[in-house]
């Protein structure tokens, strides 16, 4: 469910590509030498809607269920529970030529406080993170609409999301120029917060509005 605010920037993604090593040699560093390889940074502020046709006290309680829709509203991603409010995602696998990432995180979606539902990132056990680190705090507020519309009653789900990445890249890559690097790794951010987000918020309104049995008006007003 995320977005830029207004826009998702304005870059045209195809796909993300990570330049091509020159040798055979040069391509296994990514697989030796991830330890001493340079720690960029990535980062992006996102915030967006998304509308359920229902009352704010149905979102609510739909979104405090999350144990019965989050993992079938998530695929393709692999999702495995953490606890009760826990999750490990894979998002999926990105990049090429010689270099690819396959985030794993684990969320943790926390119980409103004060009508704020917050999402954070968690450790997963047994696991460490091979070459990068995520950072992940979003948050959701319902606002309800008492104006009557031709669905009834409707709550806007406004989210925020700070996302922060650190990539260690491998020698081969950390030879080119850092304005290369910076804008192949925000594409690639990008990228993967705009699938992402269109994906899960479709099937979680689709999901909402077919589990209380009533017409799904159509896809969220995104800003654009």
């Amino acid at each position: 469910m995320l977005s830029k605010k207004g826009e998702y920037k304005s870059w045209e993604i195809t796909e993300a590509v990570l330049p091509v090593a020159s040798s055979e040699e040069e391509a296994k560093d990514t697989l030796t030498e991830t330890n001493v390889a340079r720690l960029t940074k990535f980062s992006g502020r996102y915030q967006d809607c998304m509308e359920m046709a229902a009352p704010v006290d149905q979102v609510a309680e739909y979104l405090n269920g999350h144990a019965s829709w989050f993992s079938r509203c998530a695929e393709p991603m692999k999702v495995q529970s953490l606890g009760e409010n826990g999750y490990a995602l894979i998002i999926g696998r990105f990049g090429s030529f010689g270099y690819e990432v396959e985030p794993k995180i684990g969320l943790e979606l926390l119980p409103p406080e004060e009508g704020i539902y917050r999402i954070r990132t968690i450790p997963i056990p047994d696991y460490q993170p091979p070459g990068y680190d995520v950072d992940y705090h979003a948050s959701l507020q319902l606002i309800g609409n008492d104006a009557c519309s031709s669905i009834g009653e409707v709550t806007r789900v406004e989210w925020e999301l700070d996302l922060i990445v650190y990539l260690h890249f491998p020698r081969f890559i950390q030879r080119l120029p850092k304005s290369i690097i910076q804008s192949t790794g925000d594409r690639l951010l990008n990228q993967i917060v705009r699938q992402v987000s269109r994906r899960l918020t479709r099937k979680v309104q689709e999901n909402f509005h077919k589990s209380l049995e009533i017409p799904f008006p159509g896809n969220s007003k995104q800003k654009r």
